[in-house]
């Protein structure tokens, strides 16, 4: 039996029925992974020890007729700048490369107690700082459609096991579109969460205002299970996370407002890209939806307020990373300045270093409020427009990306080119809202094409029950074979 090509929800009846065992299905993926792992490099370590222990555990409590976890059994990628007590923990970074958290994640906390078991840790773009999953101090990651071509970013890694069927389930996090672009290049279902509906303790920050851990899969069902598993107040370590209730999934479309923004259908978004997604538009109409034109206009000015915002807080957040106490350490010859130097100029990598200046110029004295403030401005502008539309429609629809995944390397030598990957995406993280990238199609090449759906704060039941309904009009999302 081909477990891995199975879904969490599948594989959970599956371990539930004693059908198999969850050593059985870890086996299973760790075989996978083995297989295809050098085509993708989608992993920067595998924990199968620990996973091996948990899995054992898992089919303990099963013959002792104890209570399960949600996702027991389930193999659960982790992003690998998400704690982990007892594993390296190293955000993709040299600054990092030798770091072992001595505590968990409040996520990770919650897939434990879910009876999670969890195989590895995932590649991503330094510190989460990238689009393409090349900036990684370790290697990039490929796009499981063609592996020629970048997975997106900063979550590849955490995508492109799902893709590959190396693991059912994974944790990304999304700082501008970093769950949702990897998810729509790689053809598989990412949701970024409302701002608050996550914990964030234990997420290595990068911009702490817009930051948000989400889940990955190849189904709605499976990311809506992820998602009950690891929402809710985190009261002892997170001030910004809310009381809230995953409600589950509420399908139908009928009588739906769904709004389309004429901004995001403009210049730089592909015409295969802007065809699938008005296919997709078009076809929730014939399920009883109702479409309405919508207008964002300060869409085209929200770039550049999220990467002031972004790297203003990365500078900031980043600060901490001087060699002295932990992470990557310099030469500690001559004073503490050349310690300083030596530690962030040799950690740090290319993109780190340019976002960290471009953070720390937009809060220097005599630029901070020609920049840092008016971005703010800008994001209540932004946030504001949200809500006037949500009063017109119930959802909005979008692209995803402005394009199917270009060439590894394509991009690498152009930073402002690679910024505009983020186009679509940004503006959900500045307001704080929940964002879902669904599989709506094929361009050129046979690479996907991913469908953005966005709603008001908490509304992911909604978002949910859209994604639900139309991957069952759909019969379901192709899965790539390697």
């Amino acid at each position: 039996m081909e477990l891995y090509k199975k879904s969490a929800a599948e594989l959970s009846a599956l371990l539930r029925s004693k059908e198999v065992t969850a050593c059985e299905i870890l086996d299973d993926t760790l075989a996978r992974i083995d297989a295809v792992e050098p085509k993708v490099d989608a992993f920067l370590s595998v924990t199968a020890d620990t996973a091996r222990a948990k899995a054992k555990e898992v089919d303990e409590k099963i013959a002792r007729g104890e209570t399960l976890g949600v996702l027991a059994g389930i193999p659960v990628g982790i992003k690998d700048n998400i704690c982990t007590k007892g594993l390296k923990t190293t955000c993709a970074s040299r600054m990092l490369e030798n770091f072992v958290p001595p505590y968990n994640a409040t996520v990770v906390e919650k897939l434990a107690a879910a009876d999670a078991v969890i195989p590895g840790k995932l590649n991503m773009d330094e510190f989460a700082m990238g689009g393409s999953c090349e900036n990684s101090y370790f290697k990039p990651t490929k796009n499981p459609w063609d592996t020629t071509r970048v997975p997106g970013g900063s979550s590849g890694g955490s995508a492109a096991s799902v893709a590959a069927c190396e693991v059912p389930l994974s944790l990304g996090s999304d700082t501008g579109g970093s769950i949702r672009c990897p998810a729509g290049l790689c053809g598989i279902v990412g949701l970024k969460p409302t701002y608050g509906a996550v914990s964030r303790f234990g997420l290595v920050a990068f911009a702490s205002s817009l930051d948000q851990i989400g889940p990955f899969a190849r189904t709605v069902d499976d990311v809506a299970l992820l998602f009950s598993a690891i929402c809710g107040r985190d009261a002892a370590h997170d001030a910004t996370s809310k009381e809230y209730a995953f409600p589950g999934i509420t399908t139908g479309v009928k009588g739906l407002r769904i709004g389309v923004p004429k901004e995001y259908f403009g210049k730089g978004v592909s015409a295969e890209n802007k065809a699938a997604v008005w296919k997709a538009v078009d076809d929730l109409k014939a399920l009883g939806a109702e479409i309405v034109e919508i207008s964002l206009p300060s869409t085209d000015y929200a770039l550049s307020a999220y990467y002031i915002i972004s790297s203003a807080e990365a500078s900031s957040n980043l600060a901490r990373y001087d060699g002295v106490k932990y992470g990557y350490s310099g030469n500690r010859e001559g004073n503490l300045n050349d310690l300083y130097l030596s530690t962030r100029s040799e950690g740090f990598g290319a993109e780190v270093k340019r976002r960290i200046m471009l953070g720390t110029y937009v809060l220097s004295s005599g630029y901070y409020d020609a920049y840092y403030k008016r971005a703010k401005m800008l994001q209540r502008m932004i946030a504001q427009e949200f809500e006037d539309a949500f009063r017109k429609c119930d959802v909005i629809a979008t692209p995803t990306t402005p394009t199917t995944a270009f060439r590894l390397g394509e991009k690498t030598s152009d930073p402002l080119e690679m910024y505009a990957s983020d186009i679509c995406t940004v503006t959900v993280n500045i307001a704080g809202l929940p964002g879902i990238s669904v599989p709506c199609g094929f361009g050129a090449g046979s690479l996907p094409i991913g469908l953005q759906l966005i709603g008001p704060k908490f509304s992911e039941a909604k978002l949910l029950g859209v994604a639900k309904t139309y991957e069952t009009a759909r019969g379901g999302f192709a899965v790539k074979e390697l």
